[in-house]
């Protein structure tokens, strides 16, 4: 059973086939969507479609829903004592609306304060694009995140904002482009007017 809270929505790891299995399983019944479309599978250019799919999704495209992808983090003293707020903004988000299966596209801005320790930069674009990379929510994605680095980082002053436009609504159903949503997950001093004011500031700047 799918456990559907923030944290997760993997089944329980005895359940998951191996990843030769997903893909065979996989090819074989995308092959069976295609087929009543009316789909020519004999086609040179279909024929291997179903296969392309499903080594898409297994190693691409939902690869964030193996825990053996889980990126390994590396933390380093914070020697410069710098205890104020370190943003990384703009990092490229790609994922996959669990609704529809099609592409939530945006940024995600990252912040927090040190308490003695750091992250490398790319661990935190590593970290959004694993959780990321399977069927999402952007609620649930912001909170992910958050939570995640909260543990590694052992604090609290962490603040997480999302940016993204959903395909869902601009390739389908009302077709509306140029939509976005905004998701934010703060704790600790982001919480306080005068950090979260700091924070937008921050982010406005050219």
């Amino acid at each position: 059973m799918y456990n559907t809270s923030e944290s997760t929505i993997i089944k329980e790891e005895e359940t998951i086939l191996t990843t030769s299995e997903q893909i065979s399983t996989i090819e074989h019944h995308f092959r069976e969507i295609m087929i009543p479309l009316g789909m020519d599978m004999q086609d040179d250019s279909l024929k291997d479609t179903p296969l392309r799919i499903a080594k898409m999704f297994v190693n691409e495209a939902f690869m964030g829903l193996n825990p053996l992808n889980e990126p390994s983090v590396s933390l380093f003293r914070n020697s410069y004592k710098y205890n104020e707020v370190l943003l990384e903004r703009d990092i490229p988000l790609y994922s996959y609306c669990e609704h529809h299966f099609v592409p939530i596209i945006g940024k995600v801005h990252i912040a927090y304060i040190s308490k003695g320790e750091i992250i490398g930069l790319s661990k935190l674009n590593r970290i959004t694009h694993y959780f990321s990379k399977r069927p999402q929510v952007q609620e649930r994605l912001t909170i992910q995140i958050a939570e995640h680095l909260k543990t590694v980082l052992k604090i609290e002053d962490v603040a997480v904002i999302i940016n993204a436009e959903h395909l869902c609504v601009a390739s389908r159903g009302i077709n509306h482009t140029s939509c976005s949503t905004v998701t934010n997950s703060f704790h600790g001093q982001f919480l306080r007017p005068e950090r979260s004011s700091q924070l937008y500031a921050m982010l406005s700047l050219k």
